[in-house]
């Protein structure tokens, strides 16, 4: 069993990952692009109607809340949802809310990201930000909407069973929350602009504002498929792993990509002196940080089983992805 996430360390590349590899599929398997534009449509068809048509009164609102949800991205929370709990048994039918309700949190926390008062960014999924088109005071909201919306979506979902149901909304209330969760990262985030960066801070705020909610969308998808406590662990080490090698994946290409690839404006995290992988690192021992993480989540996912392979997959794609 892969031990929990603790502390920070240089990490390096292990022998036999090429980064420049997307992951590939088994013979017979679905390819992953195949696999998560599929998975995408689906989720995206969910999410419509999950919420309130663009007309529905107050419009106004309902049309900020959709112009953000429904912008399209990767979904990999989404799929992370689905690809675990698929591993373990459970359905499509029984996931999708779940997937859904960790989708809207995302994407609020990205509405209020870009705010002035926060980023302030214009570019987001490749199209003008929320208050650039509905002014800052329905971006506050639709960002409200969607995080009250998500948990009325797990409240009311027929599964998981009632118990286990209310450990997943605790445990993605906690990744939501201050405490080691995303809105504590964003405060950590804000504090640390213009100052020194040390590895031990970047950790701690890429940890708590990326890697909390994507690890929770990990054990959601165990908690629904009836997931043992020590399957539960090992997906929490997948998860955790993958958090933090996705964040810094981000952080080199905020430095290497261009707008068009990304969909929203790079360099921002320089110009604002943010604390970054790369700034702390470097570019290449930040990339061989991510390749080793991916490893250790390569080596948890394997821990359930040949049906987690496409977790493995997943693993490897955050480092090669180009946006």
């Amino acid at each position: 069993m892969i031990a929990p996430l603790s502390g920070d360390r240089e990490g390096t590349a292990r022998d036999g990952l090429d980064p420049g590899r997307a992951a590939e599929a088994s013979p017979g398997e679905e390819p992953l692009g195949a696999w998560l534009a599929r998975r995408a449509a689906e989720v995206n068809d969910h999410l419509g109607r999950l919420v309130p048509a663009d007309d529905a009164p107050p419009a106004t609102i309902h049309r900020a809340m959709r112009y953000s949800l429904l912008a399209g991205g990767k979904r990999l929370r989404p799929a992370l949802v689905l690809a675990t709990g698929e591993a373990l048994g459970a359905g499509a039918p029984a996931l999708l809310p779940v997937a859904c309700a960790i989708e809207m949190i995302h994407t609020y926390s990205l509405i209020h990201d870009d705010l002035p008062a926060m980023d302030d960014d214009d570019l987001r999924r490749g199209r003008p930000t929320s208050h650039r088109v509905f002014g800052e005071a329905i971006a506050i909201l639709a960002g409200d909407a969607l995080l009250t919306r998500a948990f009325e979506v797990l409240a009311t979902a027929d599964a998981p069973a009632p118990a286990r149901r209310l450990r997943l909304i605790a445990e993605l209330a906690a990744a939501a929350g201050t405490v080691g969760g995303l809105v504590g990262g964003q405060v950590l985030d804000m504090e640390s602009e213009g100052q020194p960066p040390t590895a031990a801070a970047v950790a701690a705020i890429h940890r708590a504002k990326t890697g909390a909610l994507l690890t929770a969308a990990v054990v959601a998808g165990g908690l629904v498929a009836d997931a043992t406590d020590a399957q539960l662990a090992q997906l929490r080490c997948y998860g955790e792993r993958l958090g933090l090698a996705f964040q810094i994946a981000d952080d080199v290409l905020d430095v290497t990509a261009t707008a068009a690839q990304l969909g929203k404006t790079p360099g921002k995290d320089v110009a604002a002196g943010k604390a970054t992988y790369p700034a702390v690192h470097g570019l290449a021992a930040s990339r061989a940080h991510a390749l080793a993480l991916v490893e250790e989540a390569v080596a948890a996912a394997r821990e359930l089983g040949p049906g987690a392979d496409r977790l493995a997959a997943l693993a490897r794609f955050v480092v090669t992805r180009a946006a």
